[in-house]
């Protein structure tokens, strides 16, 4: 079970860890301080425009070589793939 994004390496990975952020919202989501959907992708997007901040605070360079594509993809995939 992969429940670290340092542990993920792979789609196989990813998939892994996105499984594992769902069964943590099945099991505590009331906890989430983004627990609906709205509040969810729009902390995502903060996030995301933030990234490089979050990276230097953790001592880290920020990816360089990230697929971008794919992960827009994904989300959007996620929206109509059953």
């Amino acid at each position: 079970m992969t429940t670290s994004p340092d542990d993920v390496a792979s789609r196989e990975d990813l998939a892994a860890f996105v499984r594992s952020l769902y069964r943590s919202y099945v099991d505590e989501g009331a906890s989430w301080s983004n627990a609906d959907l709205s509040a969810f992708l729009e902390a995502l997007a903060a996030w995301i425009d933030d990234a490089d901040g979050w990276y230097s605070n953790a001592g880290r360079q920020m990816p360089s070589n990230g697929d971008w594509s794919f992960f827009a993809r994904a989300l959007r995939a996620a929206s109509i793939y059953e």
